[in-house]
């Protein structure tokens, strides 16, 4: 009997943790971004100009509210490209996560959500190419501060009652979905079947144990990394965590792709030459399948296939850009990685301040904000609703609040994109005048042709930079911390 009531007072407790938070974080969230009309944008590769030709104004412009009558050269593109983004956030009242029973990763789970939304952007890349966007991007309302919150108050207040009076939750799901139209041309069901990827995808990242990629598939392959439900994740743990969530995906969705996680921020070019190669127990075909009506198999043969001798590789390379704070030298270097079309963004941040970083504007990051707590969506259901994993509200901050723990990720979907890869970004990364040091190095060979210390503590995986005892085989470019 006493048992029974200490549960009943910790599920409250986490019912209220829950519904504070949720209105707590509602309130991060602003209705406008300015953007400069005289400087370009880039984001994740592609360059987008909102100054007309007939303009010379130096006044700033919003990427959502352009004026009436004014023509602001392609921000509409810029605007559809980033609410195509995948958006993954703060979510309530899922099932208990594995160990504890919390059910909101509000508070603590920003850095695993910014992971996951970079992986959605690899898996983007690699089912439907970088040209793609949801054709309902553009008919996303901007997030209104002010409305938002509210529905969280009353969320909050809701929550409490029932857990007091023991009445069914009442959810705050939205069940309005744009209706299928008919697919009688080639174009359409091209579109079709782009959508149905789509969908795929995002049903992946759902809050459910049985979700590939999903919240509480991290939090288990946490416990491994001596993290739990509730605990900060860094941006080099949360690299190792979802290289193993690619890897142990039971799913012939995802048999063309896995992941790599740098060693010292070294990338080791056999090592990656080897990921490419496809494991004998894995299918040759992809078949990436969804709810119902999903693609068929003679559906996907019209997609962009991955070659049936290799796998798509996700590099990901946590690196440190600095002391307490991001060295100066290193934001030419960011602005280089986040133009090239096979990045897939940088996560990191500090505790409860994790952001996943998919642009810049001058001297201002472009930034997807994972710090809104929604209500848990079931993405079992064929015909889920889609609009709370979409955001149309870019946000910036300034170069200099970058912090510099953070992970890198790029998108490689053979050996031979790799060599290309690691070609430019070697350029990239060669050291001017004033930097000495690069962020990360290629090397030939595997990482056990160096004497690398055995195994990765959970120490080693917080600060990736930690090097062991001179190594037998020389090489060049180490990181060393500025």
């Amino acid at each position: 009997m006493e048992n029974k009531g200490s549960d009943e007072v910790e599920k409250l407790k986490t019912k209220f943790y829950s519904g504070w938070n949720n209105v707590k974080y509602s309130w991060v969230l602003k209705s406008k971004t300015s953007f400069s009309r005289n400087s370009p944008v880039l984001l994740l590769g592609k360059c987008y100009h909102f100054k007309a030709d007939e303009d010379d104004s130096p006044d700033e412009a919003s990427c959502r509210e352009p004026e009436d009558g004014f023509s602001m050269g392609n921000v509409e593109a810029f605007r559809k490209d980033f609410t195509s983004r995948v958006w993954l956030t703060y979510r309530e009242e899922f099932p208990p996560l594995p160990g504890s029973t919390l059910t909101t990763d509000c508070g603590w789970g920003c850095l695993l959500r910014a992971g996951q939304m970079m992986l959605a952007q690899a898996l983007v890349l690699h089912f439907l190419g970088r040209d793609w966007t949801w054709s309902e991007a553009l008919t996303l309302q901007p997030l209104d501060t002010e409305t938002w919150t509210t529905t969280a108050a009353k969320r909050l207040i809701t929550s409490l009652k029932a857990s007091l009076q023991g009445s069914p939750k009442i959810s705050s799901r939205q069940s309005s979905e744009p209706q299928s139209s008919s697919h009688g041309s080639a174009e359409e069901a091209e579109a079709h079947l782009k959508e149905m990827y789509h969908r795929t995808i995002i049903s992946w990242f759902g809050d459910t144990s049985s979700a590939l990629l999903g919240l509480h598939r991290l939090v288990r392959l946490g416990l491994t990394f001596g993290k739990n439900a509730g605990n900060w994740y860094g941006p080099a743990v949360v690299a190792h965590i979802l290289k193993k969530a690619v890897e142990e995906a039971m799913d012939s969705g995802l048999a063309g792709i896995t992941a790599y996680v740098s060693q010292d921020c070294t990338v080791y070019s056999a090592d990656v030459a080897d990921c490419h190669k496809p494991p004998r127990a894995r299918q040759e075909s992809v078949s990436p399948p969804v709810a119902e009506g999903g693609p068929s198999k003679e559906d996907q043969a019209g997609s962009a296939p991955i070659l049936p001798d290799s796998q798509a590789v996700i590099i990901l390379i946590p690196v440190r850009l600095g002391g307490e704070k991001i060295n100066p030298e290193y934001f030419e270097f960011v602005k280089n990685i986040l133009s090239v079309e096979y990045c897939i963004g940088i996560i990191g941040g500090k505790p409860k301040q994790a952001c996943y970083f998919v642009g810049f504007q001058d001297d201002s990051l472009i930034y997807m904000d994972p710090h809104y707590c929604q209500s848990f969506v079931d993405v079992s259901t064929g015909d889920f609703p889609l609009q709370s994993f979409h955001c149309p509200s870019p946000k910036k901050i300034p170069f200099s609040r970058m912090d510099p723990s953070c992970t890198i990720g790029f998108y490689s979907r053979s050996i031979q994109d790799y060599n290309r890869i690691r070609e430019e970004l070697s350029k990239l990364l060669q050291p001017s005048t004033k930097e000495k040091y690069p962020a990360f190095t290629f090397v030939q060979g595997h990482g056990r042709d160096y004497d690398l210390s055995a195994g990765l503590t959970p120490e080693k995986l917080e600060w990736p930079f930690i090097r062991s005892p001179p190594r037998t085989v020389t090489t060049t470019g180490d990181f060393v911390l500025l």
